[in-house]
């Protein structure tokens, strides 16, 4: 057989719950607040941007601070070669 409760028993288990959906909807309110959510999102782009470009420093430097030469002469080449190609397809575009 159910146990019996006190009706002080079952005002502070009103009160408890009353306190507890509060506390969830103050959350919830904190969390979809438009200046919360703006927060969240610049926070999540500066670290997807120092993660990426820890990756691309990661390219050309190696775990001692030394530059990947061989790496930077590729990347040179390939810079220079395609400021030739467009030089080279512009010049013919022109005639």
């Amino acid at each position: 057989m159910a146990a019996t409760r006190t009706k002080s028993e079952i005002e502070a288990e009103m009160a408890a719950a009353r306190s507890s959906l509060a506390t969830n909807i103050e959350d919830f309110i904190l969390a979809v607040h438009p200046q919360a959510v703006k927060t969240r999102a610049m926070n999540d782009a500066k670290d997807f941007a120092a993660s990426e470009l820890n990756s691309v420093r990661s390219q050309f430097v190696d775990e001692f601070g030394n530059y990947k030469w061989d790496r930077i002469a590729y990347l040179a080449a390939a810079v220079v070669g395609t400021v030739a190609f467009f030089g080279v397809v512009k010049s013919i575009f022109r005639r």
